[in-house]
């Protein structure tokens, strides 16, 4: 279903727009988050409620959690410190204090703040973790959660200070403070004091139990929550570099042959099948291609063309594998220790590791290295093109309508090269390299939140230049006229030309690669890949 919504503050998406969302979002015990639903509550605003099977398995799970507040036995984070200073016994008259103190201490963020669109998600994946059953909070306490995300009120959250290991600390704890009325909050694009937000809307300051702090902390919810909004802009831009690379295809009249099923039948790699197959169907119903079959000297393409297939199929392949485990984190709970029912009536509390990131900093460094490949495949075929390195092509140097006069579209190609040279920084991995934190208690950390913002920037900087790509393509294929290419390739550039004006003559192409950039986000070129 495609409803309209107006967009919360979130940089990067226009101020309303059509999406496939949701309305609502239940929490069920059972339940794996979609990244779709994430976006919808993220950036479109879309409400979330606990059902009633949630709220008896977050209120059975507090019972037994109390259950053995007495019993004289260290509990980790109940009745302990925490980190290194674990065997530190708490009394039970400061164990309210002990988690407050947890909050206020590790509210210990650096930086710009994160966007709200990311906040968003990492409080949605917060709550759904909590109502899982399994982390002994009240019910009260998820319903705090709810309480900010269903008001518009997103805390101010510094981008730097999580390390992914032992939960994203820092962060999730600057979410807790404004859910204690302390903090700063954004609510109606104003930066105000948590207690002024919780005040403005009528909500009541939460008081934390024993417990309760750690399990608002101690997950991977700011990692979860970016990667799945990572992984809807991911998908809008490979299915945007699809219908490029076969644009591209027929403004260089290159050949076609290469996509024949049968080579990809006896490769026999998967994603390479379905580029093959997809391109192809793009190009379906093309008169560019048989305008040069009887004449055309060439005897095969460069690799950017001939082998686009394999090499778009085999980074599709990487991020599909991402995906599945993106999937998994969406539908897990990750704080520690977690409460479990046994025969008796002792709970079993086991402390144990699953806070840890790495499950979700690995596939988000793989992203950066696919996404490398994918913008730096696009680059080298906008090279080929401007630069009329094949006069076979039939096209003018840079697409300029007087060359020499006019230099065309000579410095995108600069533009895309320098983003490439960003690209491949950030496609060296964060998880590889590791400090200790906590005086050795947390001696292998996973990175995950660095793994994630950069795969945020890959995925910004690939988005301009499949842009670019689309800019220069479609002005080549006009090259052509009267011949044709595929009808989905005319339908994109029919897309394009309601927001980009044709070359007559040199302009500024920064309002018209912004402009492309809009139509990527808004899914403008359909999904020839994925569905979102």
């Amino acid at each position: 279903m495609v409803l309209s919504y107006t967009k919360l503050d979130t940089p990067g998406f226009t101020e309303t727009t059509d999406m496939p969302t949701h309305t609502q979002i239940i929490l069920t015990p059972n339940q794996t988050l979609s990244p779709s639903q994430v976006e919808s509550v993220a950036r479109f605003g879309a409400r979330v409620e606990i059902s009633p099977e949630s709220q008896a398995a977050i209120t059975t799970c507090r019972t037994r959690l109390e259950s053995v507040f007495g019993d004289g036995q260290p509990h980790y984070g109940i009745n302990t410190g925490f980190g290194s200073l674990s065997r530190q016994k708490i009394e039970p008259e400061d164990l309210a204090a002990l988690q407050v103190n947890l909050i206020r201490s590790h509210a210990a963020g650096v930086g710009k703040p994160l966007e709200t669109d990311v906040v968003r998600a990492m409080m949605l994946t917060l709550a759904a973790s909590l109502s899982r059953g399994y982390s002994g909070v009240r019910l009260e306490v998820v319903e705090q959660i709810l309480n900010l995300l269903n008001n518009d009120i997103t805390p101010l959250v510094p981008e730097s200070g999580s390390v992914g290991a032992s939960g994203d600390l820092a962060p999730l704890a600057h979410v807790v403070l404004v859910m204690m009325g302390e903090g700063e909050a954004i609510t109606n694009s104003t930066r105000i004091t948590g207690e002024q937000a919780l005040q403005t809307a009528k909500i009541k300051p939460i008081q934390l139990a024993a417990k309760e702090g750690l399990a608002l902390i101690n997950g991977t919810h700011l990692m979860t929550g970016r990667f799945a909004l990572i992984s809807q802009d991911l998908k809008r831009v490979v299915n945007a570099a699809a219908i490029a690379n076969a644009m591209s295809i027929d403004a260089a009249r290159a050949s076609h042959s290469y996509l024949d099923p049968r080579v990809y039948q006896v490769r026999n790699q998967s994603g390479a099948k379905r580029i093959a197959a997809t391109l192809t169907e793009s190009l379906n119903g093309s008169t560019i291609v048989t305008s040069h079959a009887a004449d055309d000297p060439r005897v095969q393409d460069p690799y950017s063309f001939r082998c686009s297939p394999l090499v778009l199929g085999a980074v599709v392949d990487s991020f599909d594998s991402c995906f599945t485990k993106l999937s998994e984190e969406l539908g897990a709970v990750t704080d520690n220790p977690l409460i479990f029912e046994t025969d008796t009536d002792v709970p079993d509390i086991v402390s144990a590791g699953c806070f840890h990131g790495m499950p979700v900093a690995l596939p988000m460094d793989t992203l950066a290295i696919g996404i490398s490949h994918l913008a730096g495949i696009a680059e080298r075929r906008i090279y080929h093109m401007l630069s009329v390195f094949d006069p076979q092509s039939n096209l003018t140097p840079f697409m300029s309508p007087k060359p020499g006069v006019m230099s065309g579209f000579m410095i995108v190609q600069y533009s895309a090269a320098a983003m490439c040279n960003e690209l491949i920084g950030l496609a060296n991995p964060a998880s590889i390299a590791n400090l200790s934190t906590c005086a050795n208690m947390e001696d292998y950390n996973s990175f995950g939140p660095r793994s994630a913002a950069k795969a945020a920037r890959a995925v910004e900087l690939a988005r301009s230049i499949i842009a670019i790509e689309l800019l220069c393509s479609s002005e080549g294929i006009a090259a052509h006229r009267p011949h044709v290419s595929g009808d989905a390739v005319e339908t994109a550039i029919s897309t394009i030309r309601t927001a980009v004006e044709p070359l007559t003559q040199d302009r500024s192409p920064t309002p018209d690669i912004a402009a492309i950039e809009e139509l990527i986000k808004e899914e403008a070129f359909g999904a020839p890949i994925y569905e979102l």
